[in-house]
């Protein structure tokens, strides 16, 4: 089956074809192009995505993206349209609906939305050259770690499609702490890769600043997460300190950093062995941090050996499309696929999508 897939949840023009293979049992993916457009530049001058800037660049790309990903691919081989429906940015994921949809009028391929999420699960699939991956295939029970500028959550999978969400933020998400940070510190955006930049700097034993900041809930009986007071905490420390430089900014991106990680790894630990799962994988683009996939390796052959970690490359943790390519395959397995043929208005953005 090969899939042709739109991702457009915020400021990534993402289209893939991806070949797929082998049914549930092992699952084969040949990528035979993942295109994404990046708007970072565009959106820079304001610290953050302008959801209305978002939608008009899409517009501009979509087109671009698409003969560029098509390539000498023939429309003829393609056998299904994917798009991305939520959770993101409703105006920014309409653009890819309604571009969807004049594909199948044009086309009249048969077409299924896809929650986003659930292509950042299915994303560890993609990638078999990490040296920490067993096995490119999951063993049920699976814990999933989704941390991104939008969501952090725990999600456990019982069964191919079949998800409960055990946990997750009350307020801000780990991506968007860290880009809230980064603007306190200002560094520039986008923020997170920039604190973890900073943070690889640091030397415990040549720094003038001990900087000790809270691991929020780390300790709470459930799997929920916060990080605004780690936020807040980041502030009234600057407030006290009173100054700003490079070896200030230095050390509060490194315990900062540590901070999250800690509480990410603690959670994720204590939730696999509850539920005595067989296989842990990460995804989103905050598992992009080098120092949290590291840290979540070791501890994991650490505490769980016998455990499977499964993580994608680091091209396949931000939003791309071949990872929605791979979750629409799963889904049309699940459903007769002459019933994929449904009308292409019934797709709706849905900003607060869930994972069920």
């Amino acid at each position: 089956m090969r899939i042709l897939a739109i991702e457009t949840s915020c400021d990534e023009t993402a289209i893939s074809v991806v070949e797929c293979s082998e049914g549930f049992s092992k699952p084969k993916f040949k990528i035979l192009s993942n295109v994404v457009a990046s708007q970072i530049k565009i959106h820079a001058k304001w610290g953050g995505v302008v959801p209305n800037l978002a939608k008009r660049e899409h517009l501009k790309n979509l087109p671009v993206v698409l003969k560029k990903a098509l390539g000498k691919i023939k429309i003829k081989d393609i056998d299904l349209i994917a798009v991305t429906i939520g959770p993101g940015l409703e105006p920014a994921l309409w653009t890819g609906i309604n571009f969807a949809r004049d594909l199948n009028k044009v086309w009249d391929k048969p077409i299924i939305g896809i929650n986003h999420m659930e292509g950042h699960i299915v994303a560890s699939l993609l990638n078999s050259k990490i040296k920490y991956q067993k096995s490119k295939l999951w063993k049920f029970p699976v814990m999933a770690l989704l941390v991104s500028g939008g969501h952090t959550e725990l999600v456990l999978i019982k069964n191919w499609l079949k998800y409960k969400i055990i946990g997750q933020t009350r307020d801000d998400a780990a991506g968007e702490a860290f880009d809230k940070v980064a603007k306190m510190l200002k560094l520039p955006y986008p923020g997170g890769p920039q604190v973890a930049k900073l943070a690889e700097k640091f030397k415990f034993q040549d720094s003038s600043f001990k900087i000790n900041l809270p691991r929020p809930m780390i300790n709470s009986k459930d799997y929920d997460f916060s990080f605004s007071g780690l936020k807040t905490a980041v502030l009234y420390k600057l407030k006290e300190l009173g100054i700003m430089n490079k070896e200030l900014k230095i050390a509060i991106c490194h315990e900062f950093q540590q901070a999250v990680i800690d509480v990410l790894i603690a959670k994720t630990i204590r939730a696999a062995k509850e539920y005595k799962v067989k296989s842990i994988i990460a995804g989103g683009g905050v598992i992009a941090n080098n120092e949290l996939r590291k840290q979540l390796n070791e501890t994991i052959e650490k505490n769980i050996p016998n455990t499977k970690f499964l993580i994608p490359d680091t091209k396949f943790t931000t939003d791309n499309a071949a990872m929605i390519s791979v979750a629409a395959y799963f889904r049309a397995l699940k459903k007769p696929f002459g019933k994929l043929r449904a009308s292409p208005q019934s797709l709706k953005a849905n900003g607060n999508l869930i994972l069920k």
